[in-house]
């Protein structure tokens, strides 16, 4: 009988195993987690978790009886130590070993860490996991004084929550902007004048060089930071410190195993490895996308879901090859920014709407090809901008910018003129 290992029970390896079920597999699935937590949704974490707004079980993609009722077999809270592709074996923390006929590996990320966090602070924390976010809860309380090291999209989303709940929030941010590696200046200006509105205040080009802890550590606050010194010489008091640098690709586990990597896992359309019968999904791959002509890395709930449920259909024989136009979304204060394709490489932005406003749309041009899209509150022109984007890349057909530009011209009128 076969018998499918997943290793890592995040977005993608959760995808895996309910995309085999649903496909009629009737094998036998273990599914292997390093949390002990039933496997979850992580961009809540950011958002409505971290303001209370939401219960740990609502993060579970699906309780334990789904689990039970579909018999597949938990190893929660537990690590694979090593993989051997020869024997098909998986030795976990424990020295358990479980053979498998075909193996999926969706290790995900981790955050990067911080070069001058060289101990451990109690009130540094990161914004990753359940675990996370229950630890820095306590601290998210009015008046606390809060620095974000990092202005990313999690470290936004963070200062949003913080801000609502009345901390004095603060950004540190080491390039000349926030956002600088994710988006355009335009949508990077946009979200500074809105935190800088709600009273969050932004530092950018700048970095963080020290940790000073209260009274030179000699009392029980040693492990405290209570100020950062800047790499200007300014220092800013903290009561609580969260690291948002990026993340780094989870490989090691199957690099050891020799399997390619490349910043990531090297997959195949069909989410395959290097090595016959083992596959991966998510964060952790590097995969081609024939849609943009290229290979690339994403950090994204739709690539994970995509990826899972491309591994299990070639499991299941049904080789269906994985293309899509990346997707993505950020929620902060009473603001939905959703993003289609991927902007870079642009030489035009058509701007729909006034920009000054909370409500409007950027389309990203290279040459005469609509290649991405950023959403502003506006959520009929992103789906249709998707679209739009998926139909120009593969069939090459151009898409009049003076439409997407023009207020009279409606967002579903769009899809019905180009597909």
């Amino acid at each position: 009988m076969q018998h499918i290992v997943i290793i890592g029970a995040g977005q993608a390896g959760a995808q895996t195993l309910i995309s085999l079920r649903q496909g009629g597999f009737d094998g036998t699935i273990s599914l292997i987690g390093d949390e002990p937590a039933l496997p979850y949704q992580r961009p809540p974490l950011s958002k409505k978790f971290l303001a209370g707004e939401m219960e740990k079980a609502q993060l579970f993609f699906r309780p334990q009886a789904f689990y039970d009722k579909e018999n597949i077999a938990l190893y929660l809270g537990q690590r694979a130590e090593k993989i051997d592709p020869a024997a098909k074996i998986v030795t976990l923390t424990d020295g358990t070993e479980l053979t498998y006929t075909q193996l999926m590996l969706s290790l995900g990320s981790r955050p990067r860490t911080l070069p001058i966090a060289d101990t451990d602070y109690q009130n540094l924390f990161d914004i990753r996991t359940i675990a996370d976010i229950e630890a820095i809860r306590p601290h998210f309380t009015a008046g606390k004084k809060l620095v974000i090291i990092g202005g990313g999209y999690i470290g936004l989303e963070t200062a949003a929550v913080a801000q609502q709940m009345g901390l004095d929030t603060i950004i540190i941010e080491a390039a000349e902007r926030i956002l600088a590696r994710v988006a355009s200046p335009q949508i990077a200006d946009f979200y500074e004048r809105i935190h800088n509105e709600k009273g969050v205040q932004i530092i950018t080009n700048m970095q963080v060089t020290e940790f000073a802890t209260q009274n030179n550590g000699k009392n029980e606050n040693e492990n405290k930071i209570s100020e950062l010194r800047l790499s200007n010489g300014r220092t800013l008091a903290a009561d609580l410190v969260v690291a948002g640098i990026g993340i780094v690709p989870n490989v090691e586990l199957a690099e050891k195993a020799g399997l390619k990597i490349d910043n990531g896992i090297v997959v195949d359309e069909f989410a395959r490895t290097s090595i016959t019968d083992i596959y991966a999904g998510g964060d952790c791959t590097q995969h081609p996308n024939a849609l943009l002509g290229r290979r690339l890395r994403l950090e994204s709930v739709q690539n994970a879901i995509a990826q899972g449920k491309t591994a299990a259909a070639h499991i299941l024989g049904e080789a269906k090859a994985y293309a899509e136009i990346p997707w993505f979304w950020s929620d902060q204060y009473d603001i939905k920014l959703q993003m289609a394709g991927l902007a870079i490489d642009y030489d035009r932005i058509i701007l729909r709407g006034d920009d000054n406003t909370n409500s409007f749309a950027l389309f990203y041009f290279n040459k005469t090809q609509l290649i991405a899209a950023d959403a502003i509150n506006r959520p009929a022109e992103f789906m249709a901008a998707k679209k739009l984007i998926h139909v120009a890349a593969e069939k090459n057909i151009q898409i009049d910018p003076a439409q997407l530009g023009d207020e009279t011209s409606a967002p579903k009128d769009w899809v019905r003129t180009y597909r």
